[in-house]
């Protein structure tokens, strides 16, 4: 189990150079590529971590397959453009 959570720690990837995005009100949102190395199954993951507020609260995290992190990236552009588009529109 050791050398799985090494290989784990050493797979891990910051995309972006490493620099989290932060967003105005103070949240850290850190993308990485999570990989488990084992010799029958190894796992490949996409991990989102949203880190603690300011103000200490905590975070949380989420290792979505890399189907799940196309469809997220595809409803976080959809609602950005509906964000950007102005009032009257509402997001679903």
């Amino acid at each position: 189990m050791e050398d799985v959570m090494a290989m784990a720690e050493e797979g891990r990837s910051r995309a972006a150079g490493g620099v989290p995005l932060v967003t105005t009100c103070g949240r850290r949102i850190e993308v990485t590529c999570l990989r488990l190395a084992s010799a029958d199954r190894p796992i490949s993951r996409v991990a989102l971590d949203v880190g603690p507020e300011q103000g200490g609260e905590p975070g949380v995290w989420a290792a979505l397959t890399a189907e799940e992190a196309r469809d997220l990236a595809s409803r976080l552009l959809s609602h950005a453009e509906l964000a950007e588009s102005g009032p009257g529109r509402v997001a679903g």
